[in-house]
């Protein structure tokens, strides 16, 4: 079993059920259309870098090579928002996908 960030446990202990639920809201909507996993995974990466949350950033970089993103398509993903979000705003999202990607 993969150690769950220490917030996650605490917000699984105590509202489970709420979690839960989100997961399975989660699982609907990846169910509802065509896309693939990686292809879901990059969006969520890139949403969770738009919003500057860098546990979330770290998250969806995990899932994204679960799901068979490579690094330079991570990589990629996040430079993209460039013209979106803002530099300063993809280049933290850079550096926390770095932290993970480096530490493969």
């Amino acid at each position: 079993m993969k150690k769950l960030p220490p917030n996650y446990r605490w917000l699984t202990e105590k509202f489970g059920k709420v979690l839960d639920a989100h997961q399975q809201l989660g699982q609907m909507l990846a169910d509802a259309g065509p896309l693939d996993a990686k292809q879901i995974e990059l969006i969520k990466l890139a949403a969770a870098a738009a919003t500057q949350s860098e546990g979330s950033v770290h998250s969806h970089t995990k899932r994204a090579l679960q799901a068979g993103a490579s690094p330079d398509e991570i990589y990629h993903t996040l430079i993209l928002l460039i013209s979106t979000v803002g530099f300063p705003t993809a280049a933290a999202a850079l550096s926390w996908a770095r932290e993970i990607l480096e530490d493969k």
